[in-house]
Parts: C-alpha cells; sequence; structure tokens
C-alpha cells in the first residue's frame, strides 16, 4: 500500500528530483517497504508479466549481474501485476531452466496501487502489459533519472549499470557527464555563473566547456 504521509501524484507526474512515493507491499523475499532502502541507491522497475520471454531474459541478466549493482551499493526492486505466488512459480523456472537465482525482490501489484503513484500504468488502464518502467532512486530517496521501454523490447543491464555509474560520479565529483560518458572517462566542470569570468575566458567556449576529473567506478 501506498504510505499515507505520501504527497498525492496523478499517474504519470513523478519527474526527476521528486521524493520517490513511499509503499509497503509482499514481495518474494517477504514484506518490503521503499524508505526502507534510504541510504543506498535502488532501482525500482515494472516488467509486464510473469512468464514472458522478454521479461525472462531481462531477469536472468539482472540476476547473473546482480553483484555489480550490489558492489555500487545498489538494490534491485521489481514489480508487476502478477501475484507473489505467480513470481514464486516464475523464479522456480528461472532457475531450473537456467540456473541463476533471483534473489532480489519482486512485488505483487494486483490492483495497481504502485504501479499507478509512480505512472507506470494510466488512470483508466486495466494492466500494465505495455510498460517498461525504470526509476533510479538516490540515497536520499529522491528520483535521479527514470526510463520506459516498450513491452516488445528489453532492458540494456549495460545501460543500467552505466547510468547508474554516471548518477554517483557526477555526485561525487560535483561535475557532469558528457555523451557517452563511461567510468573513468573525463567529467565536465560546471559552467561558471560569473558574467567576468564569461568575457575573462580565453575563448568563446572555455567559459562553460572544461574537463573535471576523471570519474571512477565505485
Amino acid at each position: 500500500m501506498i504510505s499515507q504521509d505520501t504527497p498525492a501524484t496523478h499517474p504519470g507526474s513523478l519527474r526527476i528530483g521528486d521524493a520517490a512515493p513511499d509503499f509497503e507491499a509482499r514481495s518474494t523475499i517477504g514484506p518490503v517497504r521503499l524508505s526502507a532502502f534510504r541510504d543506498r541507491w535502488l532501482i525500482l522497475f515494472s516488467h509486464p508479466a510473469d512468464f514472458t520471454p522478454v521479461c525472462t531474459t531481462e531477469f536472468v541478466e539482472l540476476a547473473r549481474q546482480a553483484d555489480e549493482f550490489d558492489r555500487r551499493d545498489c538494490a534491485l526492486m521489481a514489480l508487476s501485476v502478477d501475484s507473489l505466488f505467480s513470481h514464486f512459480a516464475w523464479l522456480r523456472l528461472i532457475r531450473d531452466r537456467f540456473d541463476v537465482e533471483v534473489r532480489f525482490p519482486i512485488i505483487e501489484d494486483p490492483t495497481l496501487v504502485i504501479g499507478r503513484a509512480f505512472g507506470m500504468v494510466g488512470a483508466q488502464d486495466s494492466d500494465s502489459a505495455t510498460v517498461r518502467t525504470t526509476f533510479f532512486i538516490d540515497p536520499a530517496g529522491v528520483i535521479r533519472a527514470m526510463n520506459c521501454y516498450p513491452a516488445n523490447m528489453g532492458r540494456s543491464i549495460p545501460e543500467m549499470l552505466r547510468m547508474l555509474d554516471a548518477l554517483q560520479a557526477i555526485d561525487a565529483e560535483g561535475a557532469l557527464a558528457p555523451a557517452n560518458w563511461q567510468p573513468g572517462d573525463a567529467l565536465l566542470k560546471v559552467p561558471t555563473h560569473s558574467l567576468d569570468e564569461v568575457y575573462a575566458a580565453k575563448d568563446g567556449t572555455s567559459w562553460f566547456l572544461n574537463v573535471a576529473g576523471k570519474g571512477k567506478r565505485k
């Protein structure tokens, strides 16, 4: 259930910089509460349904890469409208077929309460079969990034890790991540807000486009 202390939001109204709505729900590891994951990063993501081909490939790869997320002090939490027992049966199938165990929590959301609070489904939708949404939530509980894939296209797990690395690097360095940034690449300095420094710059771009330190992976 969504916490009564959480400000009401309209479906799809969450933005980068908003506090992630708190909730408590049943999951494959027992009852979980979103706010219990404070003080570390959390990736909350929805999948259209259990026992579907694209979702199965995602969960196999996420389970195989779980240590990489943990090494970055980031927890994973999945969500779909399927029941808890459907989740259990699906995870058993994944273990038996691919020899990998999914140990991060998968939440049941049969009433769509959580999905609607996060804008993962529309107000009039009866299921979440068309959404594949991901929220990157920082240790303070703030949404720092989000993306959405169609139901017929799987997420890129390397891109999830790259995005997490970039968010952590820019926080650590107080800098900016340029296009195609990878851990170890140079970051960019935050541009000056001083007109005197703009006029004093050696050329027309050096006041706003300068290399900072290199962002390192945790």
